[in-house]
């Protein structure tokens, strides 16, 4: 057993709080991990809050992070002590119907034990001061060492910064993964993001890698416009400087609609606008943010009649254990964009002020 620090949630709405924990041993088919670097997510934080149906306490969050292998349990073939790896929150088995079905990434073997906190044997491998404490999206990145399941780690270049290829865990992965293998989006193309977050901005490079000729970011915080200019977008403009609806801007703008558009921010309003915002015949809008709990989108079923397309994606369709190390391959040859994502490093005693960072969409 090791001890060591972990940023325990002890309760929804709370700070999180620094604490001494014990992690076991990996068990038959886990590998442990010491986590080297993590980064913050709204998803993290939307969990936090209490409005994620799937949300149990006390829990150690985090989802994208990178590490090195400290032990492995018993079975373990694909990785071993001292290799340098990425948690993985949607783990690729290999073996089960959706893994072997090229047209999605999300693999069920743990999708259920996952959701509740527990490892695939329905038990946590995390205690504090003689309690359980649950993981957290099968990857529990808050933490100096975590226990994962073999399935939901990929072994990574071992010269890759671990400060800056964590986020491939999730978000840039995400974002950029929208763009090439959901929407699949084609040179010449006009494409619309709605929310200039770390994901929207991984679109917008995405979209920009994917030979698009223009590139319009949408967000109300205009702090935001310069970055994305950096990453790629052409035109920067805030629904809150116009009187009609954005769809509607959007499709003045652009000669009857966008060709693709991206809703990164998780609110169901926002998704209507990006799709209506999309081309009749064949504009597509893939929705990458995830909303609240019980929310429901909605639109004129003309909308999908006269051609448009609805869409959405997980981890940007990316099968995890093959394309997270490809990923990491393509920014280390600078196909991709990483350093440029990164706005602050701080140590792991002021984790609550990362959170209050992102929040303030610093």
């Amino acid at each position: 057993v090791i001890k060591c620090r972990a940023a325990v949630a002890w309760e929804a709405g709370k700070p999180l709080s620094l604490e001494e924990v014990e992690v076991a041993p990996p068990k038959a088919h886990e590998v442990r991990i010491k986590i080297v670097a993590t980064a913050v997510c709204h998803t993290d934080a939307y969990t936090l809050s209490g409005a994620d149906p799937e949300g149990c306490f006390p829990v150690i969050l985090g989802h994208e992070g990178a590490g090195i292998v400290e032990s492995v349990g018993e079975g373990v073939t694909k990785v071993k002590p001292g290799d340098t790896v990425i948690p993985l929150y949607i783990p690729q088995c290999g073996e089960c119907k959706f893994c072997k079905n090229p047209k999605t990434n999300l693999c069920q073997k743990i999708r259920v034990t996952q959701g509740k906190g527990l490892m695939p044997d329905g038990t946590s491998r995390f205690t504090c001061k003689g309690k359980q404490i649950y993981h957290f999206m099968g990857t529990s990145t808050f933490s100096e060492y975590t226990v994962v399941a073999d399935i939901s780690v990929a072994k990574i270049d071992a010269a890759a910064p671990l400060d800056k290829v964590c986020l491939l865990g999730c978000g840039i992965s995400t974002g950029y993964g929208a763009v090439v293998n959901t929407a699949k989006v084609e040179p010449g193309s006009t494409c619309a993001v709605f929310g200039l977050g770390g994901v929207g901005l991984a679109v917008i490079m995405g979209c920009k890698v994917a030979g698009a000729s223009r590139i319009i970011g949408i967000d109300i915080n205009k702090d935001k416009y310069a970055k994305a200019k950096e990453f790629g977008a052409t035109e920067c403009i805030s629904p809150q400087d116009f009187k009609k609806p954005i769809q509607e801007v959007l499709v003045e703008m652009t000669d009857g609609g966008v060709d693709y558009s991206f809703e990164c921010i998780g609110n169901v309003g926002v998704m209507r606008a990006a799709l209506e915002a999309c081309h009749k015949g064949w504009g597509v809008s893939v929705i990458v943010g995830v909303a609240a709990a019980g929310q429901e989108i909605s639109t004129r079923p003309f909308q999908l009649v006269t051609g448009r397309t609805w869409k959405g994606t997980a981890f940007g369709g990316w099968k995890s254990v093959d394309n997270v190390p490809k990923l990491v391959t393509d920014y280390m040859s600078k196909k991709i964009k990483v350093d440029e994502f990164v706005t602050h490093t701080l140590p792991f005693d002021k984790i609550n002020e990362a959170f209050e960072l992102m929040h303030t969409g610093k």
